[in-house]
């Protein structure tokens, strides 16, 4: 019996995803809820675990695109099922016979109750036990048989512990090559299919005494095994990196995440009316603020007091003031957002995602702190679900812990804005008539001039600058 490894679904948008790794090897036994494979698309990256144990059988490599749904490696999970024919059917046989020996004696005993005369009845018991011995000894010399060669080569056996996948001993009856004979180069010594393959080709023989011919059997040398029809599946190899113009360059696949990205960005140039607009803002207060907190902060709520929050909650409050760019098109239609789930844009090895902090106006600093954290490893570990990046109202991106100075960020569809943060650097600024060095920060929003204007885009990096330069609104609303 085996089980059918297919690709779930995802989401309602992901028709198609990407093997990125096979966790455990063609052949290898494997266990109920162990790790098997992770499929990327382009949105998420899932683990895919084993539903049932057994051992397993890859049907398509890693670096394949495959459909939802697609089956792409079996589990067979029962031993009979890997049984050779011709065994079972010996093995019935030999029932077959013991049934005949028991009907038998049986039978002697019923004739003798029923005084039947006796030389009759020990003539028809001998001639059935008779014609019993002889079919189980003619029985006996086949099995001989078939098995004096394999005695003859006992010390040339490899040890099998390992595990051989259903598919490899498929290949091997229909080819009639013995897998004691074959090296595997598997986990543990596993044989795979290419060993089969290589054996046939001679290479195995290398491993072997030049004395002892190497016999390679065809399926119709060997009449009592069953004709798989086996054909081993085909699938295009992923192209690896590839040097071109005399190594000057290197030619690689795109991932899905990236095509996704790139399609993602691409139509928001296309069709939105990109603007940015930019303010400045010093950072003294909200440093000094962390700097005299954070002790008391890490002690009562265990995570830090960073940046992040206190932007996300300078944005809530700028798009209370306009609900403008809390806004999105739909047809000819305007939705104005009554929510505040704000997206963080997150750089990780897969590339840019956006996980959305729902409900940023009813959180504390403390829960948002433990939001960002926890987005933050799971998109490095590669577990973020796709609810976790879908329905943000507005995105922030903190381009500034890269070092970026300025930058004009791209909106997020079917968002109306974005705000892009950047490096903290000191720079002398006239304060009160007088230069003074402080801790400067550009902020650069970029808007849909569709829906928003220049004055709205204005008023609200006004209200998050004031907001950031004196914290103490953040708590009053003012």
């Amino acid at each position: 019996m085996s089980v059918d490894i297919t690709i779930p679904s995802v989401g309602e948008s992901v028709s198609s995803g990407f093997i990125t790794q096979w966790h455990k090897t063609d052949g290898e036994m494997v266990k109920d809820g162990d790790l098997l494979l992770t499929l990327d698309t382009d949105k998420i990256s899932t683990e895919i675990a084993a539903e049932s144990a057994g051992i397993l059988e890859i049907i398509v490599q890693e670096g394949q695109d495959v459909e939802i749904g697609a089956v792409v490696g079996k589990i067979s999970s029962s031993a009979e099922d890997e049984q050779p024919q011709n065994l079972r059917e010996e093995e019935e046989t030999i029932s077959a016979i013991d049934v005949t020996e028991q009907t038998a004696s049986n039978d002697k005993d019923k004739d003798s109750q029923e005084d039947i005369p006796q030389d009759v009845a020990k003539s028809v018991s001998q001639n059935v036990v008779t014609e019993t011995l002889i079919a189980k000894d003619e029985l006996s010399a086949q099995t001989q048989t078939k098995t004096a060669p394999s005695e003859k080569k006992r010390d040339l056996r490899l040890d099998r512990k390992a595990p051989v996948s259903p598919a490899v001993k498929k290949l091997a009856n229909e080819k009639g090559v013995d897998l004691a004979l074959v090296r595997g180069t598997g986990k543990k010594g596993a044989i795979l299919k290419k060993d089969v393959i290589s054996y046939l080709g001679g290479s195995s023989q290398e491993t072997l005494p030049e004395s002892v011919p190497v016999k390679k059997s065809k399926v119709s040398d060997r009449p009592n095994l069953p004709n798989f029809n086996l054909k081993p599946i085909q699938h295009e190899k992923p192209s690896p990196p590839q040097q071109e113009e005399g190594g000057r360059v290197t030619r690689k696949r795109l991932s899905p995440i990236r095509r996704k990205i790139a399609d993602h960005l691409v139509s928001a140039q296309r069709d939105a009316a990109l603007l940015t607009t930019f303010n400045e803002c010093d950072m003294s207060s909200i440093m000094s603020l962390r700097k005299e907190l954070q002790e008391d902060f890490v002690a009562k709520f265990g995570v830090k007091l960073g940046f992040m929050s206190i932007f996300i909650k300078a944005v809530v409050e700028g798009l209370k003031e306009v609900d403008q760019i809390n806004a999105r098109i739909d047809g000819n239609d305007l939705i104005i957002n009554h929510f505040y789930d704000i997206g963080v844009a997150v750089g990780s090895e897969r590339g840019l995602v956006v996980p959305v902090i729902r409900d940023c106006d009813k959180k504390s600093f403390a829960d948002i702190e433990k939001d960002i954290a926890n987005y933050a490893t799971l998109a490095s570990e590669g577990k973020l679900e796709l609810t976790d990046l879908q329905g943000g109202v507005f995105t922030i991106s903190n381009g500034g812990i890269y070092g970026s100075m300025l930058s004009t960020p791209i909106i997020n569809p079917p968002q109306s804005a974005i705000l892009g943060m950047h490096n903290i650097i000191e720079r002398p600024i006239a304060l009160n008539g007088e230069v003074v060095i402080r801790p400067m920060m550009y902020l650069a929003l970029s808007y849909d001039h569709r829906i928003v204007d220049g004055r709205e885009a204005v008023t609200f990096l006004k209200r998050v600058k004031d907001c950031i330069e004196n914290p103490a609104r953040l708590l009053v609303g003012a």
